[in-house]
Parts: structure tokens; sequence; C-alpha cells
């Protein structure tokens, strides 16, 4: 495959934007800038660089996905291969026709209708009317909009204006397809609809460039990648390899962006807890972890006072606020005797069922004979479970469970049955 030629070639390609302050609209604000664009000559600073030196080549029949934070110019790029913007230096090479999905509405007339937007969008394109024509039964079906077809598109919700600008995309029977982040619009099942579309293309030998912020989908949907950030390569390759070397990287900074809480605290205070420690299992500090990983939740307080066996507990909440559980010391029957000054209580999970999410804990400790609060921190410290641990993504949690099956043996009489079991694993 490296002798191809490639449908897509970015040759040292950067683009620069350049921005200016809005224009005064107050006489003070005029007289001011007069003198304030004296001071100041046009500096490198006036200057946005969206993409800077970025080279690749992307071949026949390959899926090509950019990834990125937002900002790190991956929309820039595919405004480049659709030639709806120019490079500042560099070079580009495009081969073949290229149906683009870049932008809600991009290419629709407001006012025109459904259909008269999909023969408008077909011209640009380069089809006849009498190819349009062999193709819109076609857009029609898969748009799933009906009548709607006939209505203004101003009128579109932007589900609507997905699934015709998606349907006409497809339709357009194109050697690259371009897509961004569309396909995060709209309801699952068309969202499902949209994805086999695009695997079916795949398997037809079309060329895909890809933008999304699904890892998932990317490695479902992609075979290359790109990995940019501030308009800068940081990685390009095979998709398993950028994919894990991306994940790696927003994994540290969510750690790093987890280290710092604010929340609700209250509580009368004999009692204070007064650090919470997230433990891996080499006993060091990390806020990311595998699901099936161990955790130690480690909680250190200060009794002003002593107080006779206070109750300890915690809870975990998902990031969509579901309750996963919350245990105590009381209910597991610990007796932590007359607590006084300070200590440690720790929570020890030998493996985390949970699968991958952003998770809340909160902690806190009570008088363990009445309703009374010494200390609450309202989910206060994070974590996050990452993929790796379990090919499950759906649901809460995995379950300690494992597959078996029974099987009749064909040459023995039907009494002789095999009984096998699959390796066990996380389900």
């Amino acid at each position: 495959m490296s002798d191809q030629t490639p449908v897509i070639s970015f040759q040292n390609v950067s683009k620069r934007f350049t921005f200016t302050k809005d224009k005064p609209s107050s006489v003070l604000e005029i007289f001011t800038s007069a003198f304030s664009r004296r001071s100041r000559p046009k500096t490198e600073d006036d200057n946005l660089w969206a993409v800077k030196d970025i080279s690749f080549d992307v071949l026949p029949g390959q899926a090509f996905g950019i990834v990125g934070r937002n900002g790190s110019g991956k929309s820039t790029v595919l405004k480049l291969v659709t030639r709806i913007l120019k490079p500042t230096d560099g070079r580009i090479i495009v081969n073949g026709r290229v149906s683009a999905l870049l932008e809600l509405g991009a290419g629709f007339h407001q006012d025109l209708t459904g259909r008269e937007n999909v023969y408008l969008n077909a011209s640009l394109l380069g089809l006849s009317p009498a190819e349009t024509d062999d193709r819109f039964d076609d857009i029609l079906a898969f748009s799933e909009l009906g009548e709607f077809i006939d209505m203004p598109v101003k009128h579109y919700s932007s589900g609507m204006y997905m699934r015709l600008g998606f349907s006409v995309a497809i339709n357009m029977d194109p050697d690259i397809l371009i897509v961004d982040e569309i396909l995060a619009v709209g309801d699952q099942p068309f969202q499902t609809k949209c994805i086999d579309a695009i695997l079916d293309m795949k398997r037809r030998g079309v060329t895909i460039v890809f933008v999304s912020h699904d890892i998932r989908l990317m490695r479902q949907l992609c075979t290359h990648m790109l990995w940019m950030d501030k308009g800068v390569t940081q990685a390009q390759g095979t998709v398993e390899d950028v994919a894990q070397r991306y994940i790696e990287y927003s994994n540290m900074r969510e750690g790093q962006q987890l280290l710092s809480p604010e929340f609700a605290r209250w509580g009368t205070g004999e009692i204070e807890i007064t650090g919470v420690t997230l433990l891996n299992a080499a006993g060091t500090p990390e806020n990311t972890y595998k699901t099936g990983e161990p955790m130690t939740i480690e909680m250190q307080y200060f009794a002003h006072k002593p107080i006779p066996n206070p109750e300890f507990g915690l809870a975990i909440f998902r990031q969509d606020g579901v309750h996963i559980n919350g245990p105590n010391t009381r209910l597991a029957g610990v007796d932590l005797g007359m607590v006084d000054g300070p200590g440690v209580v720790r929570y020890e999970i030998e493996e985390l069922p949970l699968l991958p999410s952003r998770y809340s804990l909160t902690v806190a400790v009570h008088d363990g004979r009445f309703p009374h609060c010494y200390d609450y921190h309202k989910e206060a410290y994070n974590f996050r479970i990452i993929p790796g641990g379990t090919a499950e993504q759906d649901g809460l949690f995995v379950l300690p469970a494992h597959w078996t099956w029974e099987t009749s043996d064909p040459s023995t009489t039907p009494d002789a049955i095999t009984s096998l079991e699959a390796p066990r694993q996380t389900a």
C-alpha cells in the first residue's frame, strides 16, 4: 500500500488567521483606539496559527481520523481539504470527488425546501438533474424526512439538518467522504444508521476522513489517525497506536484537573476530615483507574476531643448523578473505639467493578449513635475509570461472572453431553 498515490496529501501546510479588534462604537472608544493604534504596531500576536507545518498522506480506501482538544485545528484541516479555506503556506493535493458534512446547514439555502437543497448541493458537486433524480428516492428514504422534504429548511431542527445533510453526502458517490463532529447531533437510532452507512462505504473502498471526540467510535471506524494540539502534529500512525497515546495524554490532563476540588462542606467540627487521598495498588496517589484495578480511599482526620466510635462513611456518584453505593464503618461492624487527635481510616476496594466514566466521592463522619454530623464533604473528590480493564462498555459496573455452554457430540449417543467453560473474564 505504501506505493499507492495518496488521495489527500498535506505537505508542510500552515493556516494563519489574522484578527483585529472590534470597531469602536462610541466617541470615547474612537478617541482611545486612535491613540492605542499609534502606540502599538501590528505584531505576530495579531495572528492565530490554526494549523502549523502539518504533513500527512491519506491513501485510497483509508479511514483517517483526526483527534485533538477543541481549538486544536481539526476542523481547519477539514476545511482545507474541501478547499473552503486556502493554506497560508505549504501544498495540498486532493484527488477525487469530495463529499463533506462539516457543519449543520452548510451549503443549504435557508429559504429553499429540503428537496430544492438536495438538487442545489448535487449541482455544486457536479451532478446533473437527471443524476440527482436517480439518487433522490434513496436520499429521501435514508433521511426519513417524509413530507418535511418540501418544507423550507429554515424551519428544520438540528436533527433534521443532520439527516438531510448526511443523506446527501453519502449518496453522491464520493471518492472521499469528510465527516466532522456532526454525528453527535440526532437521535441514537439515526446515529447508528449513519455509522453503518460509513462502515459500508469503507468496505466499498471510499476514503473517509473523520473528526470526533468519541475515541471508541474512532477505533471502530478508522484505520489511521492524526493527533493535533494547538495546530501542531503530536502523533500520526495506526489508529491503535495514536489512540492509546491520546488517551494517556487525556487521562493525565484529567488527573491534573481532578486535584483541586471545590465542594460544599458542613458539620459541627468535633472531628474534622483533614484530607482524602485515593491510592493505587502501589500505594501512591492516583485519580485514574481501569475497571478491575484496586483502589484505596484514605481519609485523614483529627478529633479535637475524645469521641466514642464515630461512623466514617462515603458515597460514590457517577457523573450523571447516579448514586453507586454508600458504605460506612457502622454497617461493616467496625468499632473504632475512642478516637482522639489525628488518625487515618481506609476503605480498600480490591477490584473496582465500575465501568468507564467520571465519578465523584462524598466523605463524612457522624456520631455512630445519633444523627449528628461532625464533618461532611459533598461530592468533593473526583476520579475517573478509563477504558482498558474490560471489554464491557454499557451500564454501571461489571459482574464477577463467566459464561459456560454445553454441546452434544453427534458421534456419540444423545445422552453424551460435553460441558465447556469459557475463559473467566469480567462480563
